[in-house]
């Protein structure tokens, strides 16, 4: 059965637009919570959910649907307030609630929201739970007898509970003493948490994108636009930058001239500190992973294996494989001997304490690697559109893999959270990178 509703990470849009809307927030939360109720099979505990969310004006309100849902299904809600998403899945498993739900459109724009779930082990959902809540969104809601109506209570201790969760993945023996870092909370869920962790693990902090106002959430800052980060390293004379997005499960650094480092690059320091720390069993990417990285990584004898696009992909092949390392060029990246999902404040620390453990700077680790050059181009179209029906695109990409050879590749693929067509074209040369990429993308305008 294909998903109706639900995407690579949850049930996302444009708020106001369905299906983000209350009345479906409301009936999602009372399908999620039905679910819940039927597996739990248990009349004496009934389901607690984990509410959090980012700074979107849009969560008071999606807020309040999900809990009027759950409460008519019967199921206590626990509200989080705003906090990475990340956190919730740590809270959840750590409270030992039934699920965990995150009200935010990641790195979108603040017009747009959504709705993620985690389970009790504080990892997304499987299919087949995600299939179910879509079929019970088809049925009329039933509010259960008011005796047993669902409850709800504010987490007031959920930003230090999570702050020593994040400290907690440092290693003991070292420090951040010494380091000026510039960290950019995208005015986003961790503009109360990220510069509290560096700050209490002894880094001399400088926070921007850390006031947000329910509108300016990713807006020319965080992991997807890192430019006033560079400008702030600079002007700071930082040692490095730290950028995540706004809802805090991406992450993006840059050294000390401002040049930015993305998830591709930063998955690399991370497997090289670990081949001299624990041993690494193997490295998943997706695949829109630099080629450089996948040939770097067989040169040291670490075996690379490449998921669909999207971290629950990269989670699952993980899984599957029973390695604990992966991410996406994104900025995703996962390190599931520290937490059970990506997580760009942990994966920052980890980061951190390769660059203390080893006295080296983010240069020092791509002396030997040079990530081949790639063009993407973002083309927004009407959703539901199928670039494999456009036959002369298809043609062309024939033709363009053939002329790239083994010095390249094309990746065509629709985003799993937002209406748009990515074209991607990796090659050894930019200029040719580019040229092909805007070629091929032209068949869709």
């Amino acid at each position: 059965m294909k998903r109706k509703y639900f995407g690579t990470d949850g049930v996302r849009g444009k708020v106001g637009v369905a299906p983000i809307t209350p009345d479906f927030v409301m009936r999602l939360g009372y399908a999620a919570g039905k679910v819940l109720v039927n597996v739990m099979h248990d009349e004496a505990n009934r389901p607690t959910v984990l509410i959090g969310k980012d700074t979107r004006i849009s969560g008071y309100m999606l807020e309040a649907a999900l809990q009027a849902g759950f409460a008519t299904a019967g199921v206590d809600v626990v509200l989080a307030g705003p906090m990475p998403t990340p956190a919730i899945a740590y809270l959840t498993r750590a409270l030992r609630l039934s699920a965990g739900v995150v009200i935010s459109a990641s790195h979108n724009p603040y017009y747009d929201n959504g709705i993620k779930f985690f389970s009790p082990q504080g990892t997304k959902l499987p299919d087949h739970i995600e299939l179910d809540i879509e079929a019970g969104l088809e049925q009329d809601m039933q509010c259960v007898p008011s005796e047993k109506l669902g409850k709800a209570r504010r987490l007031d201790d959920a930003q230090g509970r999570y702050i020593e969760f994040c400290k907690s993945s440092f290693p003991n023996e070292l420090d951040l003493r010494g380091l000026k870092i510039v960290v950019d909370c995208a005015n986003g869920a961790a503009y109360h948490i990220a510069p509290h962790v560096l700050h209490e693990l002894g880094a001399d902090v400088i926070a921007i994108g850390n006031h947000p106002n329910g509108t300016n959430i990713n807006d020319k800052v965080g992991a997807t636009d890192t430019l006033a980060l560079s400008a702030a390293v600079r002007e700071h004379k930082a040692d490095l930058g730290i950028a995540l997005d706004g809802d805090a499960d991406r992450l993006m650094m840059t050294d000390s001239t401002g040049r930015v480092y993305n998830g591709d690059e930063l998955l690399y320091l991370l497997a090289l500190d670990r081949i001299g720390q624990q041993g690494l069993a193997g490295v998943v990417g997706t695949l829109m992973t630099n080629m450089a990285l996948e040939v770097a990584l067989e040169e040291k004898g670490i075996p690379f294996a490449r998921a669909r696009v999207g971290d629950r992909y990269v989670l699952e092949l993980l899984s599957e494989r029973g390695w604990v390392l992966g991410g996406e060029g994104s900025g995703h990246l996962l390190c599931l001997d520290k937490h059970s999902t990506g997580d760009g404040i942990i994966s920052a620390l980890q980061v951190l304490s390769a660059l203390r453990r080893h006295n080296k700077t983010l240069p020092d680790f791509f002396t030997g690697i040079t990530m081949f050059p790639q063009a993407l181009v973002n083309v927004r179209v009407p959703a539901g559109t199928d670039w494999t029906k456009n036959g002369a695109m298809v043609d062309d990409k024939a033709r363009v893999e053939t002329e790239l050879g083994k010095n390249g590749r094309v990746l065509i693929r629709a985003s799993g959270t937002e209406p748009l067509i990515r074209v991607m074209v990796e090659a050894r040369d930019e200029g040719i990178a580019q040229q092909m990429a805007k070629r091929l993308a032209a068949h869709l305008n």
